[in-house]
């Protein structure tokens, strides 16, 4: 997807000073919770440590400093990941972690053996850094993990390695996945051990057909050289990707019958679905059509058991890693949007479904499934689609109930512990910081924490007001606002809009961080500016399937006329000064920014747009083809709705920003869009940022730097203050 750095970069800090333990599943193997689900484990001080969830007190030291400190080392391991072996008898440490492209799962793993306090590396003879994904066998007796696309198993008693794939190359991918695959589809872990543990089941991704987009670096040496990313855009054909099986003890790999041409398909979610058996979702090309199949794996024969379709697109299972089995594998629990909002069913092994969760509401995402309860845990809400709140549904399906207390007006993250009767949870809204602290289920009393965190007792926060407004064509979109310190209603002050607009993030939320603005240098409020966000239709808000999915062959023109028609009726409030009205956005929000001000001049007289696809032909096919069709017979939604079509229209100020090392969305959609500018005689500012990515964070003092032109280009064209 096309990351919208800003508000992920806020939300970010948020989670971290709260000291929430909740992580990415597909980053890391996620909380560590002991076998009774009262207590986790954590990295504290460079030593891990066992928590009581339920009391705040001192830590039980499980690893010290000495005992992570290797033979030889003055200093222990700086661990970045950690997991334990079903017997708790042995703990699988990665330290030296290096970036794939978004996250840095790259590194070197060691095994601790609590029983005879041996600290050994893995891997030897691998390079450094170079192992992925690394997972205890079921029984604890052995560790499997990919290194430069090969998949590994060693053996921790005398930590032999066994080779189980050698075909693996920089465009021949096991165990893990190629670019696009990782962006858009979020899959990183790409193999999976058999519950018997004699085999691995795994993705093989073949991107030796997919082009390379060079980058040029320009700096870092006398003469310039390119970095290659494998990167299929629009059009293009995806990696083919299959699925296969290999025994631990080495031996060929047998692949699954998956049916379909294997190129023109997707398939996002793999994991065994009981002995000698997968169970696999494959997405079409136009990613409109879902496919549930059951694959043999002793045979490879693969069944569809279950399929829907959509006439705009169908998403991938929610969460990467892991499948929500209930009743002893006789059914899973499954999201659809089939009837208009997004529900769960519980779908059986011939494909007969159930609904779940009856209602005209969404199910923002399942927090856990607690069958020993009969109830499912789930993020919702019905009422304001700014929030969310923790809700329970009987197992057997039925009315929702919140469980979140009326009091927590704002949004609510939950981490369940195993046991489905305790929870991590945090709290934030625009007025308070993220707290942090561990509640009973379903009860919700507070068990421990709940302090604010130091640095945020006299932590200034925007007053970030909500409303709605009514466009002419009849939808209502959300929206905040935060007014000027002094504000006075006779007066007339500057307009900043904040937008995104496409389908991979909201900006509408009540969450900490929202209303600030971290490129401004200074206090927008103080300094007299109004500061805003609308959201418009296709942005993923849990508001109904037909919210979301307006906005289908769309990008560019439904999103953006929902922007400009919702910041028409702003502008009707008496104190906004129509003749300095400003926008901006990051990545799509970027694109939004430079298409509201070609399309829409009347309105918006500024824009400063970052890392902006200009050419939707430009992104990868994955994202763009999801929401806007395949070549040829889509083209002109692409031409059409792209911000290179309506340049003419530009009559306002424009800054452009963008990172020549932009491997997500490249420099060359900068370039045209500077050529077509050019072409019409439109003057503009640019700022191009040599070798930084999409986040355009990398080197000493670009983040001031950056703030810095962001802030002298909005005072100098759209001036603050009332009038």
């Amino acid at each position: 997807m096309i990351q919208h750095t800003v508000r992920q970069a806020g939300v970010t800090v948020a989670l971290l000073l709260a000291g929430t333990a909740a992580t990415q599943a597909q980053v890391g193997p996620g909380t560590q919770w002991t076998k009774d689900g009262y207590g986790y484990l954590k990295v504290q001080q460079d030593e891990l440590v066992q928590l009581d969830a339920r009391k705040t007190g001192q830590a039980l030291t499980i690893l010290s400093k000495q005992q992570l400190t290797p033979q030889g080392a003055t200093a222990p391991l700086k661990v970045r990941r950690f997991s334990l072996s079903d017997d708790g008898k042995q703990v699988l440490l990665n330290t030296n972690t290096r970036k794939v492209w978004r996250y840095d799962t790259r590194g070197d793993y060691w095994v601790y053996d609590l029983a005879t306090k041996q600290l050994t590396q893995l891997g030897k003879g691998r390079p450094e850094s170079s192992l992925m994904f690394a997972k205890f066998s079921p029984d604890g007796k052995k560790v499997a993990y990919v290194s430069e696309h090969n998949l590994y198993v060693e053996d921790l008693a005398d930590h032999h390695i066994t080779q189980l794939t050698s075909d693996g190359t920089d465009r021949l991918i096991n165990g893990t996945f190629d670019w696009v695959y990782e962006e858009e589809l979020d899959c990183r872990d790409g193999f999976r051990w058999a519950p018997d543990g004699q085999s691995l089941a795994y993705w093989q991704l073949d991107a030796t057909k997919t082009r390379n987009y060079l980058m040029l670096n320009t700096t870092d040496a006398l003469y310039p050289y390119t970095v290659p990313v494998e990167y299929p855009v629009v059009g293009q054909d995806p990696s083919r990707a299959r699925i296969g099986v290999v025994p631990v003890a080495g031996g060929p790999t047998r692949w699954m019958d998956i049916p379909g041409d294997a190129v023109q398909h997707y398939l996002p979610r793999m994991e065994w679905s009981g002995k000698n058996e997968l169970i696999v979702q494959q997405l079409n090309r136009r990613q409109n059509e879902s496919t549930i199949i059951l694959c043999n794996t002793a045979t490879g024969s693969a069944k569809p058991i279950f399929s829907e379709t959509d006439k705009a697109w169908v998403d991938a299972k929610d969460e990467a890693v892991g499948w929500n089995w209930i009743e002893g594998g006789k059914r899973f629990v499954w999201s659809s949007e089939k009837d208009g909002w997004r529900h769960l069913y519980a779908v059986d092994r011939t494909g007969k479904e159930q609904l779940l969760t009856p209602g005209n509401y969404d199910v923002i995402s399942v927090a856990t499934i607690s069958e020993p309860a009969g109830t499912i845990y789930f993020m919702a809400s019905p009422t304001n689609a700014t929030q969310t709140y923790l809700y329970k549904v009987p197992l057997k399906g039925g009315k929702a109930e919140r469980v979140t207390p009326a009091a927590l007006t704002g949004s609510n993250s939950y981490d369940v512990s195993p046991n489905g009767k305790i929870a991590l949870h945090t709290f934030s809204n625009t007025g308070t910081f993220p707290v942090a602290d561990v509640v009973s289920l379903p009860a919700h009393t507070r068990l421990s924490g709940g302090e604010v965190p130091e640095q945020a007792r006299n932590m200034k926060l925007p007053k970030t007001e909500f409303f709605q407004v009514k466009t002419v064509d009849g939808v209502t979109l959300d929206g905040w606002m935060v007014k000027p310190t002094n504000f006075d209603p006779r007066k007339k002050y500057p307009i900043v809009f904040y937008v995104y607009g496409e389908p991979a993030s909201q900006t509408v939320t009540d969450r900490f961080g929202t209303g600030l603005n971290r490129l401004y240098q200074g206090n927008m409020a103080d300094d007299g500016y109004i500061y805003a966000s609308l959201e418009n239709r296709g942005a993923p808000a849990p508001r109904g399937r037909e919210f979301r999915k307006a906005i289908y062959h769309n990008i560019g023109s439904l999103n953006i006329r929902d922007q400009a028609m919702g910041a028409q009726e702003v502008l009707k409030n008496s104190y906004i000064d129509t003749s300095r009205v400003a926008v901006w956005g990051w990545s799509g929000g970027g694109s939004s920014t430079l298409n509201l001000l070609y399309q829409y001049p009347g309105i918006y007289k500024t824009g400063i747009s970052i890392a902006a696809v200009d050419n939707q032909l430009n992104y990868d096919n994955i994202y763009q083809e999801r929401y806007m069709g395949l070549l040829p017979e889509d083209r002109h939604f692409f031409v059409d709705n792209s911000p290179l079509a309506h340049v003419k229209g530009l009559r306002g100020n424009l800054l452009l920003v963008h990172g020549t090392g932009d491997d997500n969305v490249h420099y060359n959609n900068a370039e045209q869009m500077i050529n077509e500018l050019v072409k019409n005689n439109k003057t503009f500012q640019l700022m191009s940022y040599p070798n930084r990515t999409h986040s355009i964070s990398e080197g000493e003092g670009t983040s001031r730097h950056l703030a810095s032109t962001y802030t002298k280009f909005l005072k100098e064209n759209c001036p603050p203050g009332g009038r």
